[in-house]
């Protein structure tokens, strides 16, 4: 047994041990599926800590693309599973077509203190890209989408300033949205912005030339494969091969002695690091995968 499968069999959450027997070990999706359904809400959100960073029965948007990301890794990002998930999108989605970072009742119960809990939130660009990236992905039809879209691209379009989870955001939606070419032009612009702004690690032997957002944890930086988790992302051309390379051996080498990945964000509580580890781990091989590097 490999370091990392010992990691994950001693660790990890059932979701997260159904993934990696899914993606690793030839393992069937009925069971990610069965392990999945325990975090649907009532509404047709998912809750629960699916995201481990916000606790609480009751369904959040992030928590909900999570499951769609699940559903579409495994190859079932359709039926009524996901026209659940969209109607309860479409019972959060705010007047300027988007869906908030989160839901007001998550102040009742633990949960990240960088989480907004507002009472009139605006929509949220990264939570509303995500969701609509997926769904365009696996081709939905669905009336919550036409909107969501709009909104994304108002946004995408408007942007001066940003942060690295609002890029990886926008370009998971512009990975898939349907205007191929309106998403290559933008794509290129944000890659400029990107590095420009020093919002990634290019040269993981000098953090010091990559800038820290307010709000991040010390040392929480983004690397090259955070916006290019596969060579088919369009940010991959932002990067050259050597760059990419570079970045890829700094992932494999991020790898610790117990075998998992360290979290680069700030753990609040002691079990959501716990929890977030082995997910990250199955993240990391993904992409290295992906490279062809494992």
């Amino acid at each position: 047994m490999t370091a990392v499968e010992q990691f994950v069999w001693l660790t990890a959450r059932v979701l997260e041990q159904r993934r990696f027997e899914f993606l690793f070990a030839k393992g069937g999706a009925d069971g990610v599926l069965a392990a999945l359904d325990a975090y649907r809400c009532a509404d047709g959100g998912y809750g629960y800590a699916l995201e481990p960073d916000a606790r609480g029965p009751f369904s959040q948007p992030l928590q909900t693309y999570t499951a769609l990301m699940i559903l579409d890794e495994v190859g079932a990002c359709d039926g009524a599973a996901v026209a659940r998930a969209c109607d309860y999108l479409m019972s959060i989605t705010r007047p300027d077509g988007g869906v908030p970072a989160g839901d007001t009742r998550l102040r009742d119960y633990p949960h990240a203190p960088w989480m907004p809990v507002v009472e009139e939130p605006d929509g949220n660009l990264l939570t509303t890209g995500l969701l609509a990236g997926v769904l365009h992905k696996n081709r939905i039809e669905h009336p919550w989408l036409a909107g969501a879209t709009e909104f994304c691209w108002q946004r995408i379009d408007g942007l001066t300033e940003s942060h690295p989870y609002e890029v990886q955001a926008a370009m998971a939606f512009l990975d898939h949205v349907p205007d191929r070419h309106r998403a290559r032009a933008t794509a290129k612009r944000l890659g400029e912005f990107v590095r420009e702004q020093g919002l990634v690690l290019i040269d993981p032997q000098h953090p010091e030339r990559a800038q820290v957002p307010p709000g991040y944890a010390p040392g929480e930086l983004h690397c090259v494969w955070d916006y290019a988790p596969e060579p088919a992302s369009l940010a991959r051309s932002w990067f050259s091969d050597e760059e990419m390379t570079q970045g890829l051996d700094h992932l494999a080498g991020l790898q610790e002695d117990d075998g998992g990945w360290p979290i680069r964000w700030r753990a609040w509580a002691p079990g959501t690091r716990l929890e977030w580890r082995p997910r990250v781990a199955i993240e990391a091989l993904r992409t290295l995968r992906a490279y062809d590097q494992v």
